[in-house]
Order: C-alpha cells, then structure tokens, then sequence
C-alpha cells in the first residue's frame, strides 16, 4: 500500500507514534524542531544560534519524548524529561534556575520535570498532543513519577499585559502552594492592567489546567526567550477523572525505544 493510501485511510493520530530518543539524528531533529519554534516564530534569543539547534547543557542529563509522523518520518513534536536522578547529575532541575522551590525536598514519591515542549506549526491541534500525553502518562506509570512539573510560557511580547491577564485568571482557581512554593529569582513588573484586556490562555498552559495541575506562584521573566514562566506541578492523585485513565492504571501505549 502506498504512503498516500496509507495516509488517506488513517485518522492524524493513527499515522503518529511516540518515541523515546535513542540515536543523535533524532535528538539533533527535536532540537532543531526546538530553534524553530522558539527562535524562528518566537523570537527567542538562543545561544549557539548559528547551529539552528536549541540545546544547551540539561539536554545532556534529559530523556527526550518525540512524536513522529510515520508517513514523513519527521519528528513534530517533542518535550523533554528530567527525573531526581538526571537533575544531580545535572546540579538541579532546570526550574531551579528560575525559581526557588521551597518545599521539592519534601514531596514524597517520584519527581519528573517537564520542559521545551513544542509542537510543529502544522501539527498544532488535538490529536499531537493527546500522542505526546499519551506517551508521557505511560513513562509515569512504569517508573511510578507521583509528580509532574515544569514551566508553561506566556509571550512578553507586548510588555507583560497578556501575562498579567493570564495570571489574574489563574490566581482564583489553580493558584495552590500546599505543596510547592514557587519563589520567581526575576519576578514580572508590577503594572496596572487595563479594564477591557482578555487573557489570552496559552494552549500548553491550558492543557495542563484540564489535566489538574496547579500553578505554585508568581511567574518568572525569562529574558532569553522574553517570556512569562508559571511553574505548575500536577499530582497523579488530583488528576482530573478525564485523564487519570491514562495516568494511573488503565490505557496503555506502545513507546517505541
């Protein structure tokens, strides 16, 4: 059956996998997917830029998830993971860099660290993100990660305001420092936000909220990508019921090694 058969017959999920790295191409095209998204449409300021690749010294000490196309063989979406382990080898997790994380010795049970998620411009919608959750929940159950956390971005492009307004949204519903008290080192500006401004949810950001995480505090201005980050950190036990079949016990999906 040819490629273009194969495709037609298949729905956007069937035709994606998700993979842990294993080879350098592969890692080499998650961080070129990486300088594309942030450096390219974003406008980060990445070091090495010349390279086209976003890597720095963590990538080292992570895993890396990638979802591919099967048809194109292209890798379109990716997100890395950094567990207890990796982070001593690496002197810290990465948010610790942004954030000062009073209570992370204290939680009892597994951590995994999440960051550079992206996804391809043409794969932005449900069905890639569903693949790349799908294979992050599978990590988690094998290896029993009782926390997931990172940093969700929010563009500073236009001074602050949106991640004012975001945060203003989030503050009421998801603001919880019961178990993590996320302390910004460069806290956002203080400014008065206009009365009409619309906070604009970033769909990272969102999908975590559906998941049930909760954010732990205030945000931290990342210059390099001139960015708002929200720590959030998400339970396996308050994950919302929609999802926790795939988190705890039930779904499985095959992660090719």
């Amino acid at each position: 059956m040819s490629n273009t058969a194969y495709a037609t017959e298949l729905s956007p999920a069937q035709h994606l996998i998700v993979e842990l790295v294993q080879d350098p191409e592969t890692l080499e095209a998650a961080q070129a997917l990486r300088y594309q998204v942030f450096s390219e449409e974003c406008g980060a300021n990445l070091a090495d830029a010349g390279s086209r690749l976003d890597k720095d010294a963590f990538d080292l000490h992570c895993e890396h998830l990638v979802v591919r196309d099967l048809i194109s063989g292209e890798v379109v979406a990716t997100t890395r993971l950094l567990d207890s382990k990796g982070a001593q080898r690496a002197g810290g997790f990465y948010s610790e860099g942004e954030f000062q994380l009073v209570g992370l010795p204290q939680l009892r049970g597994g951590v995994l660290e999440i960051g550079r998620t992206c996804v391809h411009a043409r794969y932005r919608n449900g069905a890639t993100i569903s693949v790349l959750w799908s294979g992050l929940a599978q990590l988690m159950n094998e290896r029993r990660y009782e926390y997931l956390m990172g940093c969700a971005s929010v563009s500073m492009a236009d001074g602050g305001i949106q991640a004012q307004a975001v945060m203003q949204r989030l503050r009421g519903r998801y603001l919880s420092r019961e178990w993590l008290n996320a302390i910004p080192r460069l806290p956002l500006p203080e400014m008065d936000l206009p009365e009409n401004v619309t906070a604009q949810m970033p769909p990272l950001l969102k999908a975590y909220m559906r998941l049930g995480a909760k954010i732990c505090g205030e945000p931290c201005w990342d210059p390099e990508f001139n960015v708002a980050d929200v720590f959030i950190l998400l339970r396996r036990e308050q994950l919302c019921p929609r999802y926790a079949r795939h988190f705890k016990a039930g779904e499985q999906v095959e992660i090719n090694r």
